[in-house]
Protein backbone atom coordinates (compact mmCIF):
# COMPACT_ATOMS: atom_id res chain seq x y z
CA UNK A 1 0.00 0.00 0.00
CA UNK A 2 2.77 2.46 0.91
CA UNK A 3 4.38 2.08 -2.51
CA UNK A 4 1.03 2.87 -4.14
CA UNK A 5 0.31 6.03 -2.17
CA UNK A 6 3.91 7.25 -2.57
CA UNK A 7 2.73 8.45 -6.00
CA UNK A 8 -0.09 10.49 -4.48
CA UNK A 9 0.18 14.30 -4.75
CA UNK A 10 0.00 14.68 -0.97
CA UNK A 11 2.85 12.19 -0.35
CA UNK A 12 4.99 13.28 -3.30
CA UNK A 13 8.72 12.89 -2.69
CA UNK A 14 8.30 10.76 0.43
CA UNK A 15 9.73 7.23 0.43
CA UNK A 16 7.31 4.35 1.19
CA UNK A 17 9.08 3.57 4.48
CA UNK A 18 8.80 7.21 5.56
CA UNK A 19 5.09 7.19 4.71
CA UNK A 20 4.65 4.00 6.71
CA UNK A 21 6.32 5.59 9.75
CA UNK A 22 4.20 8.72 9.44
CA UNK A 23 0.91 6.86 9.15
CA UNK A 24 1.73 4.55 12.03
CA UNK A 25 2.06 7.64 14.23
CA UNK A 26 -1.55 8.71 13.58
CA UNK A 27 -5.03 7.23 13.31
CA UNK A 28 -6.19 6.02 9.89
CA UNK A 29 -8.22 3.22 8.34
CA UNK A 30 -8.51 1.33 5.07
CA UNK A 31 -11.95 0.90 3.52
CA UNK A 32 -13.01 -1.14 0.48
CA UNK A 33 -16.09 0.04 -1.38
CA UNK A 34 -18.06 -1.53 -4.22
CA UNK A 35 -18.86 -0.22 -7.68
CA UNK A 36 -21.62 2.45 -7.68
CA UNK A 37 -21.42 2.80 -3.90
CA UNK A 38 -21.82 6.39 -2.68
CA UNK A 39 -18.82 7.55 -0.66
CA UNK A 40 -20.20 10.98 0.14
CA UNK A 41 -23.22 13.06 -0.78
CA UNK A 42 -23.26 16.75 -1.58
CA UNK A 43 -23.38 18.84 1.64
CA UNK A 44 -22.08 15.96 3.81
CA UNK A 45 -19.50 17.26 6.27
CA UNK A 46 -15.92 16.53 5.20
CA UNK A 47 -14.22 15.19 8.33
CA UNK A 48 -11.35 13.12 6.88
CA UNK A 49 -8.78 13.17 4.12
CA UNK A 50 -9.73 10.36 1.73
CA UNK A 51 -7.06 9.03 -0.58
CA UNK A 52 -7.79 6.55 -3.37
CA UNK A 53 -5.34 3.68 -3.01
CA UNK A 54 -6.80 1.59 -5.82
CA UNK A 55 -9.70 2.16 -8.23
CA UNK A 56 -11.53 5.34 -9.16
CA UNK A 57 -14.51 7.50 -8.23
CA UNK A 58 -16.47 10.26 -9.91
CA UNK A 59 -17.84 13.55 -8.68
CA UNK A 60 -21.23 14.50 -10.03
CA UNK A 61 -24.01 17.00 -9.40
CA UNK A 62 -27.76 16.77 -9.88
CA UNK A 63 -29.48 19.96 -11.06
CA UNK A 64 -33.08 20.95 -10.37
CA UNK A 65 -34.27 19.39 -13.61
CA UNK A 66 -32.81 16.03 -12.58
CA UNK A 67 -29.94 16.15 -15.06
CA UNK A 68 -26.65 14.69 -13.86
CA UNK A 69 -23.50 16.70 -14.51
CA UNK A 70 -20.24 14.82 -14.10
CA UNK A 71 -17.58 17.10 -12.67
CA UNK A 72 -14.69 14.68 -13.14
CA UNK A 73 -13.33 11.19 -12.58
CA UNK A 74 -10.72 10.81 -9.84
CA UNK A 75 -8.23 7.95 -10.09
CA UNK A 76 -5.79 6.38 -7.64
CA UNK A 77 -3.70 7.64 -5.95
CA UNK A 78 -5.34 11.07 -5.82
CA UNK A 79 -7.12 12.52 -2.77
CA UNK A 80 -10.84 13.31 -2.72
CA UNK A 81 -12.03 16.83 -1.81
CA UNK A 82 -8.81 17.70 0.03
CA UNK A 83 -9.63 21.41 -0.30
CA UNK A 84 -12.85 20.95 1.68
CA UNK A 85 -11.37 19.35 4.80
CA UNK A 86 -10.76 22.77 6.37
CA UNK A 87 -12.64 26.06 6.36
CA UNK A 88 -15.99 27.26 7.66
CA UNK A 89 -18.09 25.40 5.13
CA UNK A 90 -16.19 22.12 4.99
CA UNK A 91 -18.80 20.11 3.14
CA UNK A 92 -18.59 18.01 -0.02
CA UNK A 93 -19.54 20.13 -3.05
CA UNK A 94 -20.64 17.11 -5.12
CA UNK A 95 -21.76 13.50 -4.77
CA UNK A 96 -18.81 11.09 -4.80
CA UNK A 97 -19.55 7.66 -6.30
CA UNK A 98 -17.32 4.66 -7.02
CA UNK A 99 -16.77 3.79 -10.67
CA UNK A 100 -15.42 0.37 -9.72
CA UNK A 101 -14.33 -1.62 -6.68
CA UNK A 102 -12.14 0.87 -4.85
CA UNK A 103 -9.80 0.92 -1.86
CA UNK A 104 -9.63 4.08 0.24
CA UNK A 105 -7.18 5.37 2.85
CA UNK A 106 -9.13 7.51 5.33
CA UNK A 107 -7.23 9.89 7.63
CA UNK A 108 -9.29 11.91 10.17
CA UNK A 109 -8.76 15.68 10.28
CA UNK A 110 -6.92 15.55 13.64
CA UNK A 111 -4.48 13.05 12.19
CA UNK A 112 -3.94 15.24 9.12
CA UNK A 113 -3.03 18.14 11.43
CA UNK A 114 -0.51 15.90 13.20
CA UNK A 115 1.01 14.93 9.86
CA UNK A 116 1.39 18.63 9.02
CA UNK A 117 3.42 19.07 12.20
CA UNK A 118 5.54 15.98 11.62
CA UNK A 119 6.34 16.43 7.93
CA UNK A 120 7.02 19.72 6.15
CA UNK A 121 6.95 17.84 2.84
CA UNK A 122 3.44 16.54 3.53
CA UNK A 123 2.29 20.06 4.44
CA UNK A 124 3.76 21.59 1.26
CA UNK A 125 2.31 18.79 -0.86
CA UNK A 126 -1.13 19.28 0.68
CA UNK A 127 -1.07 23.03 0.06
CA UNK A 128 0.00 22.45 -3.56
CA UNK A 129 -2.75 19.86 -4.01
CA UNK A 130 -5.55 22.14 -2.80
CA UNK A 131 -4.17 25.07 -4.82
CA UNK A 132 -4.19 22.91 -7.95
CA UNK A 133 -7.78 21.87 -7.24
CA UNK A 134 -8.85 25.51 -6.83
CA UNK A 135 -7.28 26.32 -10.19
CA UNK A 136 -8.99 23.31 -11.82
CA UNK A 137 -12.39 24.32 -10.44
CA UNK A 138 -11.93 27.89 -11.66
CA UNK A 139 -11.19 26.61 -15.15
CA UNK A 140 -14.17 24.23 -14.96
CA UNK A 141 -16.55 27.03 -13.98
CA UNK A 142 -15.19 29.18 -16.80
CA UNK A 143 -15.65 26.31 -19.26
CA UNK A 144 -19.26 25.70 -18.16
CA UNK A 145 -20.01 29.41 -18.71
CA UNK A 146 -20.09 28.77 -22.47
CA UNK A 147 -23.75 28.63 -23.36
CA UNK A 148 -23.98 26.38 -26.42
CA UNK A 149 -22.63 22.89 -26.97
CA UNK A 150 -20.77 24.11 -30.05
CA UNK A 151 -19.02 26.73 -27.92
CA UNK A 152 -18.04 24.07 -25.41
CA UNK A 153 -16.78 21.81 -28.20
CA UNK A 154 -14.78 24.65 -29.75
CA UNK A 155 -13.11 25.48 -26.45
CA UNK A 156 -12.44 21.82 -25.69
CA UNK A 157 -10.87 21.18 -29.11
CA UNK A 158 -8.76 24.34 -29.00
CA UNK A 159 -7.49 23.45 -25.53
CA UNK A 160 -6.42 20.02 -26.78
CA UNK A 161 -4.84 21.52 -29.90
CA UNK A 162 -2.84 23.93 -27.75
CA UNK A 163 -2.38 26.31 -30.72
CA UNK A 164 0.40 24.26 -32.27
CA UNK A 165 -1.38 21.35 -33.90
CA UNK A 166 -4.44 20.78 -36.07
CA UNK A 167 -4.99 17.13 -35.18
CA UNK A 168 -6.19 16.09 -31.74
CA UNK A 169 -7.45 12.92 -30.09
CA UNK A 170 -10.37 13.11 -27.68
CA UNK A 171 -9.30 11.39 -24.43
CA UNK A 172 -12.97 10.75 -23.59
CA UNK A 173 -15.65 8.69 -25.29
CA UNK A 174 -18.67 10.55 -26.66
CA UNK A 175 -20.70 9.36 -23.67
CA UNK A 176 -18.04 10.59 -21.22
CA UNK A 177 -17.72 13.87 -23.10
CA UNK A 178 -21.49 14.43 -22.95
CA UNK A 179 -21.36 13.89 -19.17
CA UNK A 180 -18.40 16.27 -18.92
CA UNK A 181 -20.33 18.93 -20.85
CA UNK A 182 -23.52 18.27 -18.87
CA UNK A 183 -25.55 17.53 -22.03
CA UNK A 184 -27.19 14.52 -23.64
CA UNK A 185 -25.20 12.31 -25.99
CA UNK A 186 -27.53 12.96 -29.01
CA UNK A 187 -27.18 16.74 -28.46
CA UNK A 188 -23.41 16.43 -28.42
CA UNK A 189 -23.39 14.26 -31.55
CA UNK A 190 -25.62 16.79 -33.32
CA UNK A 191 -23.34 19.71 -32.42
CA UNK A 192 -20.28 17.76 -33.52
CA UNK A 193 -22.02 16.95 -36.80
CA UNK A 194 -22.78 20.63 -37.37
CA UNK A 195 -19.10 21.53 -36.97
CA UNK A 196 -18.26 18.87 -39.55
CA UNK A 197 -21.02 20.05 -41.93
CA UNK A 198 -19.78 23.63 -41.64
CA UNK A 199 -16.30 22.36 -42.61
CA UNK A 200 -14.77 23.67 -39.42
CA UNK A 201 -13.48 20.24 -38.41
CA UNK A 202 -13.28 16.68 -39.66
CA UNK A 203 -14.12 13.88 -37.23
CA UNK A 204 -13.24 10.21 -37.36
CA UNK A 205 -14.01 8.47 -34.09
CA UNK A 206 -11.99 10.20 -31.38
CA UNK A 207 -9.68 11.83 -33.92
CA UNK A 208 -10.45 15.46 -34.78
CA UNK A 209 -8.80 17.50 -37.55
CA UNK A 210 -9.19 21.27 -37.38
CA UNK A 211 -9.97 22.51 -40.90
CA UNK A 212 -10.75 26.15 -40.12
CA UNK A 213 -9.21 27.33 -36.85
CA UNK A 214 -10.41 30.91 -37.42
CA UNK A 215 -14.07 29.88 -37.54
CA UNK A 216 -13.57 27.63 -34.51
CA UNK A 217 -12.20 30.58 -32.55
CA UNK A 218 -15.02 32.83 -33.77
CA UNK A 219 -17.53 30.51 -32.05
CA UNK A 220 -16.13 31.76 -28.74
CA UNK A 221 -16.55 35.47 -29.56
Amino acid sequence: MYHQIANSPVFKGLAPDVIETLLKSVTYRIKKVNEQQVIAQRDDECTSLILIVQGSVRGEMLDYSGKILKVEDIYAPRPIAAAFLFGQNNRYPVDVICNEETTLLIIPKDSVLKLFQQSESFLKNYLNAISNRAQFLSQRIWFLSFKTIKEKLAQYILNLANNDTSRVIFPLTQKELAEYFGVTRPSLARALGELVKEQIIEAKGKEILIINRKLLIQLLD
